[in-house]
């Protein structure tokens, strides 16, 4: 008996060694190959490399104060003319007599730390809301996704601007707290959903058959595994963003500080306001959101076709 046992293990070890994959990498190395090598990837890694570079170099990269008035822009100033690209200045004036390419420059910093602070503020709150549905479900679970229902039937710019129009004054503040919110049942469900698909996986059944607590499970086992789905949403998230919160300022709900430059209040305030005069002063912001966000969504759309299992050769 013991002389066939040893037969068994010995076939078994050897059918272990023939069946392993000495090749074999792991799902995200495997994903980052196939990012490489997606050219969809490239163009939307390069645009959002390129729009961090800009914004976090900002100060050496414009070559004016974003706020300074300047004499030959200013005495040009009509009711119904605007300085355009002239020596020194790309893009010529804005409807204060400033250099509008320092302003667009510098409007990407802003535009970068809305982006990145509502981002980050709504995946906190889903991630903490959706691990908790996922982890206690029952009666928890029911409570939290029905609440998630609710801000998920309105339309998120309609939410957004509610949300700005309870505050007492409207601020950037305000418009970053509500393109957060906004976010929050989003990667909740997501994670939630993940969460859930976890409970039942082995590896999970193994570590409650063995007698792991059942918080260990939660974060060492349940959590981890599911954040991957949720950090790719941050990717299109981010530029969702961006999106609300351009739009806010486009509608006069941002912040009411004409000096700082921010691609949204530069389109609402005087692209608005001058575009019969001249128009410029609302396509260059325009364009540059729109790219942005193009650059946020290829990459992330990218990176949820690399990370999925289902895509693997």
């Amino acid at each position: 008996m013991g002389r066939l046992g040893d037969r068994k293990r010995a076939r078994l070890d050897e059918l272990a060694r023939a069946t392993a994959d000495p090749g074999g990498v792991s799902l995200y190395r495997d994903a980052l190959r196939r990012l490489r090598r997606n050219p969809v990837a490239i163009v939307g890694a390069v645009i959002v490399g390129l729009f961090v570079l800009v914004a976090i170099f900002a100060p050496l990269i414009a070559p004016h104060d974003p706020v300074q008035r300047f004499d030959e822009l200013t005495r040009d100033l009509t009711v119904d003319s605007i300085p355009g690209a002239t020596a020194g200045h790309p893009f010529g004036s804005d409807p204060l007599g400033r250099d509008f390419f320092s302003r667009m420059i510098h409007g990407s910093r802003q535009t970068l730390f809305v982006g990145v602070l509502a981002t980050l503020i709504g995946l906190t709150l889903g991630v903490l809301l959706g691990a908790v549905a996922g982890a206690f479900g029952g009666w928890v679970d029911v409570v939290l996704m029905r609440l998630t229902d609710v801000m998920l039937a309105l339309p998120s710019l309609l939410l957004a601007i509610t949300l700005v129009a309870m505050a007492s004054r409207s601020s950037q503040w305000t418009v970053i707290f509500a393109v957060a919110i906004v976010s929050v049942p989003i990667f909740a469900r997501l994670l939630r959903g993940s969460m859930l698909a976890q409970r039942e996986s082995d590896h999970v059944l193994a570590a409650r058959a063995l007698g792991v607590k059942e918080r260990n499970i939660v974060l060492r086992h349940m959590l981890p595994n599911s954040l991957t789905a949720v950090i790719v949403q941050a990717t299109l998230t981010f530029a969702v963003a961006i999106l609300d919160a351009a739009a806010l300022s486009f509608l006069g709900l941002g912040d009411p500080d004409i000096n700082r430059a921010e691609w949204g209040l530069m389109l609402g305030v005087d692209g608005q306001r001058y575009f019969e005069v001249r128009p410029e002063l609302a396509y260059y912001p325009a364009l540059a959101i729109i790219v942005v966000a193009l650059g946020f969504t290829l990459l992330g759309e990218a990176m949820r076709e690399a990370i999925d299992p289902k895509n693997r050769r």
